[in-house]
């Protein structure tokens, strides 16, 4: 698999919600997220930055949800409900998008998968020893 994509087109599971991403670093962003809203969501997001991704139909489909601290904005199509991309509260000035959504990529493409320690968010602490990560998310086909 090619790590270095730079740009992509995604969508959501009906296609009603289209999308153009640059993507920051590639696919070499991709992570997943322990928090109690990713951990139900079980996606692989890669980075972008929020001036890099342009909607291409279906703006009105798009909608998002907020918890916690209100900061990051998880988008998804109210249409058929897939989670599209969000803006990170790590990095406001980023979004993570749903690399499923990509053209071509599916999050089982990767064998491992660093997962992120929002359970202990760092912008929760003072205590900036705490680990980035939280583990590593494998994955093996079964031939």
């Amino acid at each position: 698999m090619n790590l270095d994509i730079d740009s992509i087109d995604g969508a959501c599971h009906c296609g009603g919600l289209r999308f153009h991403v640059r993507l920051s670093d590639g696919l070499h962003s991709a992570r997943r997220c322990n928090c109690s809203y990713c951990r139900m969501r079980g996606a692989v997001a890669v980075s972008a930055a929020l001036t890099d991704i342009a909607i291409l139909e279906g703006a009105d489909l798009l909608s998002y949800y907020q918890f916690g601290t209100r900061t990051a904005k998880h988008y998804f199509c109210s249409r058929c409900g897939i989670y599209t991309h969000h803006q990170r509260r790590s990095n406001p000035e980023q979004y993570g998008v749903n690399v499923a959504c990509l053209e071509g990529l599916s999050p089982f493409d990767f064998a491992e998968v660093p997962v992120a320690n929002g359970i202990e968010h760092p912008r929760d602490h003072d205590d900036r020893k705490r680990a980035p990560l939280a583990g590593v998310l494998r994955y093996e086909a079964i031939d």
